[in-house]
């Protein structure tokens, strides 16, 4: 039976690893998704509706401009089995090979759950804010290696995340830019 925390594991899986067919055991067919983005620095269409557009998007757009992505879900606790809202800070880290960058970024995403008798829990809507996302370049992608390594995958304490990275940027001052990574966004009061 699904949960909260298995479909948003299922759609890191999905996204990260560019498994398309797996949207199907994570989203209603009539699924909505929109976005919040307080940068410039990266689009997305404002609203989105059902489960193929949703996919293409999110998994198979995604994957023609961006490469090696881990999404980080940056919190102590994953979401209870019996929630039907959960609000989710986030760090991705990715390749843009054609610009031979790493993008980093972070938000936060908000994910509505339902089932029904007949469907089990699956996502009826989700809202991604993008607070940040940066592009620094790394045509030999050993930034991006530096700011994956050893950070537990897809959960990420915000402790954990702070002082890998406080490591990190001790040992290497090239690596100063995960400062301002080294934090998940505070949430905004639900």
């Amino acid at each position: 039976m699904p949960t909260p925390r298995s479909l948003l594991e299922r759609y890191v899986q999905a996204k990260d690893t560019v498994q398309p067919q797996l949207m199907r055991e994570i989203y209603a067919p009539d699924a909505v998704l929109t976005y919040s983005i307080a940068t410039d620095s990266i689009s997305f269409p404002a609203r989105t509706v059902g489960l193929d557009a949703i996919t293409r998007t999110l998994v198979v757009d995604f994957a023609t401009r961006f490469a090696q992505c881990k999404t980080y879900y940056v919190c102590d606790v994953a979401p209870a089995d019996d929630i039907a809202f959960a609000r989710v800070p986030w760090l991705v880290v990715m390749r843009e090979p054609a610009a031979g960058s790493l993008r980093i970024g972070k938000g936060y995403y908000e994910w509505s759950f339902a089932h029904t008798a007949a469907v089990p829990l699956h996502v009826t809507a989700m809202r991604i804010h993008i607070e940040r996302m940066d592009a620094i370049a790394d045509t030999g992608a050993k930034l991006l290696a530096a700011a994956q390594a050893g950070l537990p995958y897809p959960w990420l304490a915000p402790a954990v995340l702070r002082a890998e990275y406080e490591q990190r940027i001790a040992a290497h001052p090239t690596l100063s830019f995960l400062r301002d990574f080294e934090a998940p966004l505070v949430l905004p009061s639900m």
